[in-house]
């Protein structure tokens, strides 16, 4: 993507109501005022909270809102000229169920307050294989402790992604912690019995993959 089309994008998202881009030291230092009043003071319900982590495009946010009318959904990812699209198509479409945040994943903690969040996706995440990338692994024990603050106790969080390396590893860190493995199929589209959402839904990337005849994976799991 060119730069005048980042620079575009970025301008457009500042527009759109449903967007949030807090700096860093904004929300470690100042707070951030919808921590814990997401559904009061954004959303004007009660309905259930879903995030998607890592969120790219918004794929996944834009269509479970779409098919979840009754149920609020928070795409987060650093890259504001991604999400851009998911943005812009919730408002063309009067999505009032769907907010972007642009930050890094880390900083959850400082967006929500603990048991606010009901689910978490995590759709195709960068497996970091290097070791020395492995901090930045999305379900890295540091990573999972900090969704278990923020989701509520019967929480759930979903991993799909076309990483036999990520699908492994996290399986084995969440049974090592003793974390309940709810569902896990290490190919989606060739083995019978997975969540119509996970096969219904492909993002822009799984696409190519499923072209390609990889392999996606997919785990759902609790860690309260």
């Amino acid at each position: 993507m060119g730069s005048k089309n980042k620079l575009k994008r970025f301008k457009e998202n500042e527009t759109f109501s449903n967007v949030f881009q807090p700096t860093r030291d904004e929300l470690v230092t100042k707070g951030f005022d919808l921590k814990g009043k997401w559904n009061k003071e954004f959303f004007k319900n009660n309905n259930p909270i879903v995030l998607e982590l890592g969120c790219g495009k918004g794929e996944y946010t834009v269509n479970l809102a779409q098919r979840n009318p009754n149920k609020n959904y928070i795409g987060v990812d650093i890259k504001g000229a991604r999400f851009w699209r998911g943005a812009k198509t919730s408002v063309e479409e009067n999505l009032n169920n769907v907010a972007f945040i642009r930050t890094q994943i880390e900083l959850i903690e400082y967006l929500f307050a603990e048991n606010e969040i009901d689910e978490i996706w995590i759709t195709f995440p960068d497996p970091q294989i290097k070791y020395k990338r492995t901090k930045h692994r999305l379900t890295n024990a540091d990573f999972l402790t900090r969704y278990n603050k923020v989701l509520n106790k019967d929480g759930i969080v979903h991993l799909k992604t076309d990483s036999e390396f990520m699908h492994g590893y996290t399986l084995g860190l969440l049974h090592g912690l003793g974390y309940e493995v709810l569902y896990a199929n290490h190919h989606i589209y060739k083995n019978e019995g997975s969540p119509e959402e996970v096969t219904s839904i492909q993002t822009f990337y799984e696409k190519q993959y499923l072209e390609k005849d990889k392999p996606i994976t997919y785990i759902k799991f609790k860690t309260n």
